[in-house]
């Protein structure tokens, strides 16, 4: 892609995020001075129009909830992944965030090709799994297609060695999910779930199916399925007593405000709707 192109590509995306492209409801996060904001995006590199608009609504989110962080939960990138590719699917539809300074933290999913943990805009500085402190929170981003026993060893050395209040994990594969296609990863369950509990893990996140599903407590631990921000599987979930809340009637994102002891959520849709939110206190 010649730099012409690249440009017209960026101005577009920039005049898309500038449109208000539905819903008004507020916030309902109490965003604080000086805690911890950030959205948590996976699925979402097809470079379709719904993975702009989703865009779209991070931006104009962020004009009034000025989170500086984004949590990737993998398949960043469908289908081809050359530089004009990384363009499409990523530079172009978060340009007004990435321009403001808006930090991205990629995991890995599936469809991701090895590689793209030294595509610099993922900051994920060459490793499939890795460790970031924010505050009072550490995040802990791991590479669930490829769960070896190296892997399973560092997380479970890098939970025991955290300080920080409370401690997230990310990554493509749930360990619970009522989505029909894919549904929960039971055997990378039976491997990090353990380790999880005993070093007291306090929120999970994860992709992989094109939902959103907030699961009831598990084990302690509050696990989040958010695959929609380009991929869709419309009336892909299938509720059981383990559910809390879910949608799966259109793209959707997360954003998360953590204050002191509290962690605040709202789920929001393509055009804009509010579809979940709720608060979490800090259960360790």
């Amino acid at each position: 892609m010649n730099a012409r192109v690249r440009g017209l590509v960026l101005a577009l995306a920039v005049a898309a995020a500038s449109a208000v492209i539905g819903g008004q409801t507020p916030a309902p996060l109490p965003n604080r001075s000086g805690s911890l904001k950030f959205a948590a995006i996976g699925d979402n590199g097809t470079g379709d129009p719904p993975q702009y608009e989703v865009g779209a609504q991070m931006a104009r989110l962020h004009g009034t909830f000025p989170f500086d962080l984004v949590i990737m939960l993998g398949d960043n990138m469908y289908g081809g992944q050359k530089p004009a590719d990384f363009v499409k699917k990523f530079e172009a539809p978060y340009a007004p965030l990435l321009r403001a300074g808006v930090k991205f933290q990629a995991s890995l999913g599936n469809h991701d090709r090895p590689e793209n943990v030294s595509y610099k805009p993922f900051n994920m500085n060459g490793q499939r799994y890795y460790s970031y402190a924010r505050g009072n929170v550490r995040f802990f981003a791991l590479d669930s297609t490829y769960m070896d026993a190296r892997q399973v060893a560092w997380i479970d050395n890098a939970l025991q060695q955290a300080t920080e209040e409370w401690k997230i994990c990310y990554f493509h594969h749930p360990l619970y999910s009522n989505a029909d296609r894919h549904g929960s990863s039971v055997d990378l369950r039976v491997l990090l779930e353990p380790i999880f509990v005993k070093h007291g893990v306090n929120v999970v996140f994860s992709g992989h199916d094109h939902v959103y599903e907030r699961l009831k407590p598990q084990k302690g631990i509050y696990y989040f399925v958010s695959g929609a921000a380009g991929q869709l599987r419309a009336g892909n979930m299938n509720p059981t007593d383990q559910t809390a809340a879910s949608f799966d009637q259109d793209q959707s994102f997360m954003l998360v405000e953590v204050a002191g002891a509290e962690m605040y959520f709202q789920v929001i849709s393509r055009t804009g709707n509010t579809v979940d939110s709720g608060r979490i206190s800090r259960q360790r």
